[in-house]
């Protein structure tokens, strides 16, 4: 006998939480980059192309700001931003990750994180001004607005910062421990 306390099921070991980061990371980095490859190979720029009527549609563009071309003339900074989420999330597997809920959030944002800054380092125009490669356009989801282009690592972004604010709401710490919520006394200045 170790002596050690059994964890509970939520914790992993911190070198597994780590290892779940890595793989994820890898496999969603691997299906963008390899999305914006077939799209940049088989698509044409900037023409819309049907793919379910007006539910889905390819509408390729080099995207060099943020969300609906946002910051077009700032792309460094977006450089940095990703750059400084990636090794924040990177410091937290290796320090503090050892929920497997956290871990697979983590490892799937930290892949979308890796294949939009891929882009911003290695695509035209250059190092760390490189424009980002959008194509999927969904336009009843912005109500056939100025609809936002996004690519697959958008997706993993997107829905994984919303995965990251259920854990946090939910109170599940890094750890695998759930936050306990003390009941709040009333406030006694309201009873005089």
């Amino acid at each position: 006998m170790t002596g050690r306390a059994p964890q509970p099921r939520t914790q992993l070991h911190r070198a597994a939480a780590g290892i779940i980061i890595a793989v994820l990371a890898v496999l969603v980095l691997a299906a963008d980059q390899l999305s914006k490859y077939l799209a940049l190979e088989h698509l044409p720029l900037e023409v819309n192309v049907p793919v379910l009527g007006d539910f889905l549609s390819f509408y390729l563009v080099k995207n060099p700001g943020a969300a609906f071309s946002f910051g077009a003339g700032a792309t460094w900074i977006f450089t940095i931003a990703l750059a400084v989420v990636a090794c924040v999330i990177a410091w937290l597997a290796i320090t503090r990750v050892r929920s497997r809920a956290w871990a697979v959030i983590l490892g799937l944002l930290l892949g979308g994180v890796l294949g939009n800054l891929t882009d911003r380092l290695l695509r035209e125009p250059g190092f760390a001004v490189g424009h980002v490669i959008d194509f999927i356009n969904t336009p009843w989801m912005w109500f056939w607005m100025n609809s936002a282009i996004y690519n697959v690592a958008d997706i993993f972004i997107v829905t994984m910062m919303i995965g990251v604010a259920v854990l946090v709401i939910t109170g599940l710490g890094l750890d695998g421990v759930r936050e306990r919520r003390e009941d709040v006394p009333a406030d006694s200045s309201l009873e005089d």
